[in-house]
C-alpha cells in the first residue's frame, strides 16, 4: 500500500494551486483528506514554516520556502522525518524546475501541471524503493523537527461550523454536488430539431404580419404576439431539453400549456394539420424534457 497518497503545490499569497498529482484512489476518507487539504492551502499564510494536520487515519503534512508551499497526505504510520524529506526533495525539484518569477506570476490554476510526472517519480521512490534517492539529509531534518517542531493544526480549526472558518466568514466551503443530465437520444435531437423548425415558422410569419399587416388593427397585433410568443417558447424548450435548469419540471409544463393556447388563438390563420403539427412537437419535446435525468457527476479521482 501507498504511503504517500498525495502531493499538492501552492502558492502562500493565495492559495493558487500550481500542481498536484493524478492519483486515482478514490476512498471516501483520502477525499474527505484532500477537502480539508485544499481549505489549509488558503490559510498557508496563518501557518510559516512547517505543519502538520493529523487525522485518524491520513494526516496532512506542509512547508513552505519563498512563496510556495508543499503539501501530502500520508497514511498516519508514515514517519514524520520521512514526510518532510519528501517535501523538501518535492521543493527542491519544482524550484529548479521553474522560474520563481514565472510562478508568482501566473493566474491559471495547476498552470504547472506537467510537474505531476517529477511528483510521482519522488513518490515512487519514497514509497516503494527499500532506499530512497534522498537528496535531503534525513538526519538534518531529524534536527530540524526536534528544533522547531511542525506546528499542530487541530482539524477542529479548519472544519466549517456555522459558515465561519476560524471566526472569519466562509463564503465557499466545498463545492457544491455536481450534477448533468443523461446524454442526449436521437428522439431528443430530433425533437430539438423540430422545435427548432416550428420557432423559425413562428418567426416567419410573426415578422410577415409586422410587415404587412400590422396597420389592420388590434386583431393582427394580437395575432403578431401569438406567434412571437409561440417562437420564443419554442426556443425555450430547446433550451430545457439541452440544459439544467431549477423548477425544470414546471417550466417544460408551462411552455407546452403556453404553445397550446397560442396556437388555439391562431385558429383561422393555421389549419387543423398545421396546428395539430406544432402541439405534436411540442409535446414530444416536453416528453423528452421529463425523461431526460439527472445524474450526479462522478467524483474527480485525480488532482
Amino acid at each position: 500500500m501507498s504511503m504517500i497518497l498525495f502531493a499538492y503545490v501552492a502558492r502562500v499569497t493565495d492559495g493558487l494551486p500550481l500542481s498536484a498529482s493524478t492519483d486515482f484512489e478514490c476512498s471516501r476518507e483520502l477525499q474527505e483528506c484532500k477537502k480539508q487539504l485544499k481549505v489549509v492551502s488558503k490559510m498557508l499564510g496563518q501557518f510559516p514554516g512547517r505543519g502538520t494536520v493529523k487525522s485518524n487515519q491520513l494526516h496532512i503534512h506542509f512547508t513552505s520556502s519563498q512563496g510556495i508551499a508543499y503539501m501530502t497526505i500520508c497514511c498516519s504510520y508514515y514517519p514524520t522525518t520521512m514526510a518532510f524529506c519528501f517535501l523538501e526533495e518535492l521543493g527542491m525539484e519544482f524550484i529548479s524546475s521553474f522560474e520563481i518569477a514565472k510562478i508568482h506570476m501566473v493566474s491559471r490554476p495547476y498552470a504547472f501541471l506537467e510537474f505531476d510526472s517529477i511528483i510521482q517519480k519522488i513518490k515512487w521512490h519514497y514509497n516503494y524503493s527499500n532506499r530512497p534517492s534522498i537528496k535531503i539529509s534525513v538526519t538534518n531534518i531529524q534536527r530540524e523537527l526536534k528544533v522547531t517542531p511542525p506546528r499542530q493544526v487541530n482539524v477542529d480549526d479548519i472544519i466549517v461550523s456555522n459558515g465561519t472558518l476560524n471566526g472569519h466568514l466562509l463564503l465557499q466551503s466545498s463545492p457544491a454536488p455536481s450534477y448533468r443530465l443523461e446524454p442526449v437520444s436521437a428522439v431528443g435531437i430530433l425533437s430539438v430539431i423540430l422545435n427548432i423548425m416550428c420557432g423559425a415558422l413562428n418567426l416567419i410569419r410573426g415578422v410577415h404580419l409586422i410587415e404587412h399587416n400590422f396597420q389592420d388593427g388590434d386583431e393582427e397585433k394580437g395575432s403578431v404576439i401569438a406567434f412571437l410568443i409561440a417562437f420564443i417558447t419554442c426556443v425555450f424548450q430547446c433550451y430545457l431539453y439541452l440544459f439544467f435548469v431549477s423548477t425544470r419540471m414546471i417550466k417544460a409544463a408551462g411552455a407546452f400549456i403556453l404553445i397550446c393556447i397560442c396556437n388555439f388563438y391562431l385558429f383561422g390563420l393555421r389549419n387543423v394539420w398545421q396546428i395539430l403539427f406544432h402541439l405534436g412537437v411540442a409535446f414530444l419535446s416536453l416528453h423528452q424534457i421529463l425523461s431526460r435525468k439527472l445524474t450526479e457527476k462522478q467524483p474527480d479521482c485525480g488532482v
